[in-house]
């Protein structure tokens, strides 16, 4: 098929002739398969449908492209004869030309739309092809991300996770330190300030004997008992209570500590503790007091109230 075969073809076909022209320059007048395949690699080219304008050494239908194309077998060779550049019939016996009839080209035509649809079947199974491909790259792309993200993600509650424990741990090692530094302060103060109370209960006790002993004798009323120890209740905020006991001569300051250890106040709030009856709000010069001067021996009842 000579290259204006080819091209009256691609006419009858339904392409455009600035297509056509360019599908026949460009592959070389090879036939009108390659021109085909290059229509549908080329046909969202933007500048697809312009004229085609060819080199100024190689000007379409000269001299060289006719002599080319005259040495080229084509799709509509057949055993009886040949298709010739004008549209003719060579026959192969003969050797003489007749022109294609009506029925003859028509049925080039669906030869060659077939050999198009062909292509066109062949060029989109080969896109979807490419298209799963993509996608199977995509989705393990997408999973890839996805376990370094959940490996970041994990990594990162471990870490979360280890410095909360030791948040903790080192939460309940100042707490541990804080009570023993109150039992500490509990042994010192009692040392310092217990050692009189059993000297002055021995001096004490031999005038009241003979009270006891001796029912008609008129001596001294007895003195009163000295409580080394008192009974503390603590009535929080939310309306529960803890106790404990202290020595007398604690300050009030230890049963202020002993709340904040053991409460479920917030850390930070500040607060005090009153006596209801009689009522007595204490200040903080009275809690450096011990509690038996502050008559809180053997036994009382404070409640805890924001400041």
């Amino acid at each position: 098929m000579s290259e204006q075969t080819t091209l009256e073809s691609l006419l009858e076909m339904g392409f455009g002739r600035n297509r056509a022209e360019k599908a026949v320059a460009y592959t070389g007048n090879q036939g009108i398969e390659q021109a085909m395949d290059w229509l549908m690699e080329h046909e969202n080219d933007p500048d697809i449908d312009e004229p085609y304008v060819p080199p100024a050494e190689n000007i379409l239908g000269g001299k060289d492209d006719s002599q080319s194309a005259t040495e080229e077998l084509t799709l509509a060779d057949t055993a009886e004869g040949t298709i010739g550049g004008d549209g003719s019939f060579t026959d192969g016996e003969n050797g003489s030309k007749r022109p294609l009839t009506e029925e003859e080209k028509l049925e080039q035509v669906k030869r060659l739309e077939e050999l198009m649809r062909m292509k066109q079947a062949e060029r989109r199974q080969r896109e979807q092809d490419e298209e799963l491909e993509r996608e199977k790259q995509r989705r393990k792309q997408g999973q890839e991300l996805q376990q370094i993200r959940q490996k970041l993600q994990d990594d990162d509650m471990k870490k979360l996770a280890e410095q909360r424990r030791k948040e903790k741990m080192e939460d309940k090692l100042a707490r541990q330190r804080v009570k023993e530094k109150i039992a500490r302060d509990r042994e010192e103060r009692a040392q310092k300030f217990g050692g009189g109370g059993p000297t002055s209960t021995a001096a004490t006790s031999p005038p009241a004997q003979p009270s006891l002993s001796s029912p008609t004798s008129h001596g001294p009323p007895p003195t009163k008992k000295e409580y080394d120890e008192s009974r503390i209740q603590v009535r929080l905020l939310d309306g529960s209570t803890i106790t404990t006991v202290f020595k007398s001569l604690e300050p009030l300051a230890a049963v202020r500590v002993y709340v904040q250890m053991n409460s479920n106040t917030p850390e930070g709030q500040d607060f005090t503790l009153l006596s209801p009856y009689p009522r007595q709000v204490y200040t903080e010069m009275d809690m450096e007091k011990p509690l038996k001067e502050l008559g809180l021996v053997p036994s009382a009842v404070l409640y805890v109230t924001k400041k």
